[in-house]
């Protein structure tokens, strides 16, 4: 009996070889649907009746997007003597647009021969009505997770300060294993600072009257920079989700079954209103919170050429970073010179908050006394819904020593005075005297002599050389520019070099030395500085499209990268991009 099956085993598989081989070599593909709405999906099967299929490409998809796939199942059978084999390959895809779409030729290797399907027309029309199957996965994490944006005013003032939170509502009956941002949102028009985030604990809330368990993923303070309507667009993220699948293991534990889903939080439209003309004071700048204003003077009594300091302060919450300071004005006899700013602004859950001040150093030339002229200091609060102008008192600085400040005389007045008899007016005059001659070498054919004489001839060619050398120097356009940018850049960024190694002190210095460059080439206010307000005044400037993307990209990054684990390396490299996008900006400009 052993004998006769070791005999036929062999013929068998010979038999099953040769019959399989006998078959016309096809790959077919087939569809679930010829016609669906835009929101369905379609099954689509590509199969190879004959083994030893290598290399198998798919069609590009056009128009559609793979859900699913590809999944491969090999089957083989012996029917009435007939050998069937099939190697099939399985996508789950689902159109992007309306209309008679075509999905194109797959393709696969055989014995050396490329084998390829017949293309199929698909036709896709208006959504269809899905009916919701409760024990879907997807219908279920649909019903059951949603993103959501959280604004704390949709009608705030151009400056004022609002919050947009980007909560995750999930019921108890599913579980979130993974998230991934696939898309932040954008808000253009907006001054904006990430809030960060230490930990993510679970909170309890309600969504559409239901309970939830809900994270804050993200959270941002805006303030717009402008009116009209403003638009968040909204965050995009793929989430793994644990659904039950409405079946049971054997012991009765409910089964669930892992998801990859895209879920988007809705657009959020805000509408800023301009502030009050009426009341509006002459040297208001922008400041919108509430704030308080000091102008202290370091020392009030001193020397002339000793200095002191003038600090100019506001302090308070709201916007502190977009507006200006009010200026000092002081007596030409006191040389003031430019202010350097501080800022000590903290954004948290609670607002802006902390201080701005520019302290001036001044230095008396003359003794006597000089009056410092009050300024004053205006904003707007919000939830008054009217203006405050704080006026500063005057200041008085005693020098008590150094040169008298002389009157101005008119020059064609002579002054004259009485000649005063000392009693040594007139002295005895001597008539004799002592000379004797002094020994001196005749310089004349000495070593000096002829040193001197050919000193003229031989400085020629040098004083030629420096002079073509500052005239290639001179004409050099491209290099002096260069030169002089470079200088810029360092003088701008000397405070953010300070700062290498301290984050958060590194990236604020290096914004402030972004905007103030800014301010200073082009006049521009500061509670207009935005990426969309820079990229629209830079173009007029006919500033390079790349520099333009560079310089908001720097100024972004700095922004964000205050509350982002940041390496040493990382900040010098930032440091010297944003030299280099100085140079670059102002040999352009």
């Amino acid at each position: 009996m052993n004998l006769k099956l070791k005999f036929y085993i062999p013929l068998f598989i010979s038999l099953f070889s040769l019959a399989i081989s006998a078959q016309e070599v096809a790959l077919t593909a087939k569809v679930s649907k010829n016609k669906l709405g835009i929101n369905q999906r379609l099954k689509i099967e590509f199969s190879i009746n004959k083994q030893g299929g290598d290399n198998f490409s798919p069609p590009k998809f056009a128009n559609f997007k793979v859900v699913g796939g590809p999944s491969q199942s090999v089957s083989q059978s012996w029917i009435n003597g007939t050998v069937s084999f099939s190697q099939s390959y399985t996508y789950i895809i689902q159109p992007k647009i309306k209309g008679e779409l075509v999905l194109g030729k797959a393709s696969i290797n055989i014995a050396g021969k490329t084998i390829e399907s017949k293309p199929i027309k698909i036709i896709v029309v208006d959504a269809v009505a899905i009916p919701k199957d409760p024990n879907d996965p997807n219908y279920v994490a649909q019903q059951n997770i949603h993103l959501v944006a959280e604004i704390s005013k949709s009608r705030p003032y151009v400056g004022e300060g609002i919050y947009v939170e980007y909560r995750l509502y999930v019921s108890e009956n599913i579980s979130v294993y993974d998230t991934s941002v696939t898309e932040a949102p954008q808000y253009n028009g907006f001054w904006n600072q990430n809030i960060k985030i230490n930990d993510f604990p679970v909170k309890m809330g309600k969504y559409n009257g239901e309970n939830y368990r809900y994270i804050v993923l993200q959270k941002a303070l805006l303030v717009p920079t402008k009116t009209g309507k403003l638009n968040i667009d909204p965050m995009k993220m793929n989430i793994v989700i644990g659904v039950p699948t409405g079946r049971a293991d054997f012991f009765g534990n409910a089964i669930t079954r892992n998801i990859t889903k895209e879920f988007a939080s809705a657009k959020k439209t805000i509408l800023p209103k301009s502030l009050p003309i009426e009341g509006k004071p002459m040297d208001f700048t922008g400041a919108v919170g509430d704030f308080k204003f000091n102008v202290t003077l370091s020392k009030e009594v001193l020397k002339a050429n000793e200095s002191s300091q003038i600090k100019v302060m506001v302090s308070g919450k709201g916007n502190l970073k977009l507006f200006e300071l009010p200026e000092i004005t002081t007596p030409v006899e006191l040389e003031k010179y430019q202010p350097e700013r501080k800022e000590k602004v903290r954004v948290n859950s609670s607002g802006i908050s902390g201080s701005v001040s520019d302290l001036y150093t001044v230095v008396p030339q003359y003794k006597g006394k000089y009056k410092i002229p009050n300024i004053s200091f205006s904003y707007f609060n919000p939830k008054e819904k009217k203006y405050h102008t704080i006026l500063a008192e005057d200041f008085f600085v005693n020098v008590l020593e150094g040169k008298e400040l002389k009157p101005i005389v008119n020059s064609s007045t002579v002054l004259k005075q009485n000649v005063v008899s000392t009693g040594k007016n007139f002295r005895y005059i001597q008539t004799k005297s002592n000379f004797k001659p002094k020994n001196i070498n005749d310089l004349f054919k000495s070593n000096l002599f002829y040193v001197l004489l050919l000193l003229p001839l031989l400085t020629i060619p040098i004083v030629i050389l420096i002079a073509k050398r500052n005239d290639e120097k001179n004409n050099d356009l491209i290099g002096n520019k260069l030169r002089k940018a470079e200088r810029l850049a360092k003088k701008y960024l000397s405070e953010a070099r300070k700062q290498l190694g301290k984050k958060e002190a590194f990236y604020e210095a290096l914004e402030r030395a972004l905007h103030n460059y800014l301010k200073a080439k082009l006049g521009i206010e500061t509670a207009d500085i935005s990426g969309d307000k820079i990229t629209e005044i830079l173009k007029n400037k006919n500033i390079n499209s790349t520099t333009i993307n560079e310089f908001v990209e720097v100024l972004k990054q700095s922004d964000f990268a205050r509350y982002t684990p940041i390496s040493n390396s990382e900040m010098k490299e930032e440091f010297e991009r944003a030299k280099q996008v100085i140079v670059e900006l102002d040999k352009q400009l």
